[in-house]
């Protein structure tokens, strides 16, 4: 009788079965929802820093059991915006000014180059396609939504690194993006002034103006 491991092996190139589908367990969906909930508690200022959240509390605010909950923060945790206490919950880090100077200064570090080093080979028509990008953060701004604009602001950055085609680069740049748009002491920029720096600097890459300084203030205040 033929054993398993006496099977011939697929031919180069032939196609291997797979198993039959399973169906995933819904709490991670539901993990992924209370995640952005959090995160827009977060940056809305509901959970302020230093504050200290059980997640059974956390649960019976959104409606859900614990473990989403639990999972949800220790994603947040691994973003830094919360710190594990064993037998008590998650506490909200908080953050300085010197923090996110720090971040600032990595971003500049990693996202300058690679956006110079574009400005050199795209054709100004690549760099049109990012306006509704642009327009969807300036709208987040007026309408005062803070999450809503960190998000479309990490969008509007993974799209013009996305052109670089690297794929790391790319996650290390929106590591450090999420990390600094955590709230902090201390005034931080208009969410309008700050919208407006996407159009100018894709005017800027379109009519092969230095685009540095803008990008460097641009990176140096995040709201």
């Amino acid at each position: 009788m033929q054993q398993p491991h006496d099977l011939p092996a697929p031919a180069h190139g032939a196609r291997i079965p797979l198993p039959a589908p399973r169906r995933l367990p819904e709490r991670h969906s539901v993990r992924g929802q209370v995640h952005g909930e959090l995160r827009a508690a977060l940056l809305a200022g509901e959970l302020p820093p230093g504050s200290v959240h059980s997640a059974p509390a956390l649960a019976a605010r959104y409606g859900v059991s614990a473990t989403p909950v639990r999972e949800a923060m220790q994603l947040l945790a691994q973003e830094g915006a919360v710190e594990v206490l064993p037998n008590r919950g998650f506490r909200v880090v908080p953050h300085t000014p010197a923090d996110l100077a720090q971040i600032a200064e990595v971003r500049m570090l990693v996202e300058i180059p690679v956006v110079l080093a574009l400005a050199r080979t795209l054709p100004a028509a690549r760099w049109a396609q990012l306006h509704p990008l642009a327009d969807a953060a300036e709208a987040a701004a007026r309408a005062g939504d803070r999450a809503g604009y960190a998000e479309a602001d990490r969008a509007f950055h993974r799209a013009l690194l996305r052109h670089h085609g690297n794929a790391r680069l790319l996650g290390v740049a929106d590591d450090l993006h999420r990390r600094a748009q955590w709230p902090c002491p201390g005034p931080r920029p208009a969410l309008t002034a700050h919208a407006a720096h996407h159009a100018e600097l894709l005017t800027a890459l379109a009519e092969g103006t230095d685009p540095e300084p803008l990008l460097r203030a641009h990176l140096a205040a995040c709201p």
